[in-house]
This record gives structure tokens, C-alpha cells and sequence, in this order.
């Protein structure tokens, strides 16, 4: 899908969205109650380095409160009642009536199978959901849980379910520095299982890892824009308060990136990314409680109107230097 870019010159998720539906559409994240297999002791008991307690669902909603009911219905409006109170949450917004449900906190496919079609099916049914985001590990794609979102995807045929992969990187010494907890060659096998279903993926990127170089960030772009991936999500390095990485940047093993130095990354990695590629985020949120550094990043408005401002003074837009394309920065 080419689309006119109009105010933004990379593809962005609300360019594709009001392309598809006509308005613009809200992300609803929610905690559906899940933990992590680098959490229980499965693989490690300490989490990814960078992650914090919330398992980066800090400003999701619970949609689990209370286990599974045996009544199906009851289970249904319980899910809808913690949907709608997300959707409520956003009344600062001019919003419409479509949103994506997304289950973001900690490993949303790590799970009873008959939980999870419940809790899919649930959020699915809600007539305000246009389609579903989960958040996992490529390691928590196993057969049973790939029959569940094949089954949803067959029950909701006007509905998308998408999948987000946390990847981070592809060398694999950061990895084990932030303890991912898998080789790149499992998530070369989940993205084959996925595609066998046509589920859409949505790779998570962390720009400014502990030792990684601006070429080793290009890398893992060029890796990436090999892998027929749906969208992506560049997400800048945190420090957040109680999690291992903090201990390391207190004692001064590494530095975050500054300001002027993200926005040059960011930028090369934009103009680097297959044009066709949705961009999902350009940057983050860290949690004003938590965030130790870097604190420019609290600024999110100030970060994307710099950002959008060197983008048209230098004249960079998605796709400019992919390799073997003549793509016109008006048709992004």
C-alpha cells in the first residue's frame, strides 16, 4: 500500500489507518494478566535488562481481574467493561468509535490456550474493536497458541489480529547483554510460522543499546527489511528506575544517547527502512515515575516536531536511501 504521506515524511501507522478506515484511530493498551518466561524462572527469573515491574505496561488497563468465568458471557462483558473504561481514559482525545485493542504488558501469548482464545475472542466481539495488537516473544508461538489466532482469524473475518515481536536487535552479544533469552534464529522461525497465516508482524527495535554502534542499529534495519515485516517500531533506550540497566548506567558502564544524536540515528534508520514498511512509533514513552534517563525523552511533542523539522529542512523521507528503489517522497 502506497499512501500520501501528507504530513509526515515516513509511513506512519495513522497515515495507513485513515487510509483504511477513513478517521483516525486510537491504540487501547491492555494488561491481560500475563507474565514472562524470562520472569518465572522458565528462562531467567530477572527479566530483560531494560524492563521494568510493569513488564512496559505501565499505562495499560487490566482486563483479568478475576480468572476465567465459566460462563463465557460473563468473562465477554467483564473484557468489555475494562475495554470501554480504557476507551474513557482517552476523553482528552477527540476519538471516534474505532480502536485497536492492544495487549501490551509483559507476554501476551504466554498462556493457557483457552485463556488466550477467550481473551482474543472477548476483545475481538467489542463492536468499537476493529482489530487486535499482541505484544509477545517469539519464543511463546508454539503450535497451540498459532491453532488460537488462527482460530480468531477465521471467527472475525472484518477484524485484523497482528502480532508485535520485541526482536530488539540482531547481534547477538547485545542480546545476551539485555538478556532477550533467545537466538536470532527463533525469531526467523516465528516470522515463518506467521506468515503461513498471513498474520501481519510488528518487529520492536531499541535504539542506543549498551555498546551497539549507529552501523550495528543500520544492520539490524537492513536485516529486518529482508523479512516481508508488516510494520516496525523504533524505540529509544530507557533507564528506568529498579531494573538492572539502571545499575549499569548509574556505575557509568554506558551512556544514553543525547537529543541531537538520536534524531540523526532515527533519521538514517527512516531513510534506510523499506518504504512499504508502517512505521508504529518513532520514539517512547517512559513513565515520568520511573525514568531516570534519558529525561529528554519526556518531551515526546518537542522530540517529534524536531524530528519532523530536520526531516523537511534536509529533505529526508522514508526510503531514501533503500537500496534499488526510485520512490518519490510524494507517494510514501
Amino acid at each position: 500500500m502506497m499512501i500520501d504521506h501528507i504530513d509526515k515524511p515516513y509511513f506512519s501507522l495513522s497515515a495507513y489507518l485513515k487510509a483504511a478506515y477513513g478517521e483516525k484511530i486510537y491504540k487501547i493498551a491492555l494488561d491481560g494478566g500475563f507474565t514472562c518466561p524470562n520472569r518465572d524462572g522458565t528462562i531467567d527469573s530477572r527479566g530483560c535488562i531494560f524492563c521494568s515491574a510493569g513488564g512496559s505496561g505501565e499505562f495499560a488497563t487490566p482486563v483479568s481481574g478475576a480468572p476465567l468465568c465459566a460462563d463465557s458471557a460473563t468473562f465477554t462483558q467483564q473484557v468489555h467493561a475494562q475495554i470501554a473504561k480504557a476507551i474513557q481514559g482517552l476523553r482528552y482525545k477527540k476519538v471516534g468509535k474505532k480502536f485497536i485493542a492492544y495487549f501490551q504488558a509483559y507476554t501476551n501469548t504466554y498462556g493457557d490456550p483457552f485463556y488466550l482464545y477467550a481473551l482474543y475472542r472477548a476483545a475481538l466481539s467489542h463492536p468499537m474493536v476493529i482489530g487486535i495488537s499482541i505484544a509477545t516473544r517469539p519464543d511463546c508461538l508454539d503450535d497451540d497458541v498459532l491453532e488460537v489466532l488462527a482460530h480468531c482469524q477465521s471467527d472475525f473475518p472484518d477484524k485484523f489480529l497482528w502480532i508485535e515481536l520485541g526482536l530488539q536487535t540482531i547481534h547477538e552479544q547485545t542480546a545476551a547483554y539485555i538478556r532477550r533469552g533467545y537466538p536470532l534464529s527463533c525469531f526467523e522461525s516465528a516470522l515463518q510460522k506467521l506468515a503461513l497465516l498471513s498474520i501481519p508482524v510488528i518487529v520492536h527495535i531499541i535504539l542506543g543499546l549498551p555498546g551497539e554502534t549507529d552501523d550495528d542499529v543500520l544492520q539490524t534495519i537492513a536485516y529486518l527489511n529482508d523479512c516481508h515485516i508488516f510494520g516496525i517500531k523504533l524505540q529509544l533506550l530507557h533507564v528506568l528506575k529498579n531494573t538492572d540497566l539502571a545499575l549499569d548506567y548509574q556505575a557509568g558502564k554506558f551512556e544514553v544517547l543525547t537529543k541531537e544524536h538520536y534524531l540523526t540515528l532515527l533519521i538514517s534508520c527512516i531513510e534506510h527502512l523499506d518504504p512499504s514498511i508502517v512505521l508504529h512509533r518513532v520514539t517512547g514513552d517512559g513513565p515520568a515515575s520511573l525514568l531516570i534517563a534519558p529525561t529528554w525523552s519526556l518531551h515526546k511533542k518537542d522530540v517529534l516536531n524536531s524530528l519532523h523539522r530536520q526531516m523537511a529542512e534536509g529533505d529526508h523521507f522514508q526510503g531514501r536511501l533503500y537500496p534499488n528503489t526510485d520512490i518519490k517522497k510524494a507517494t510514501i
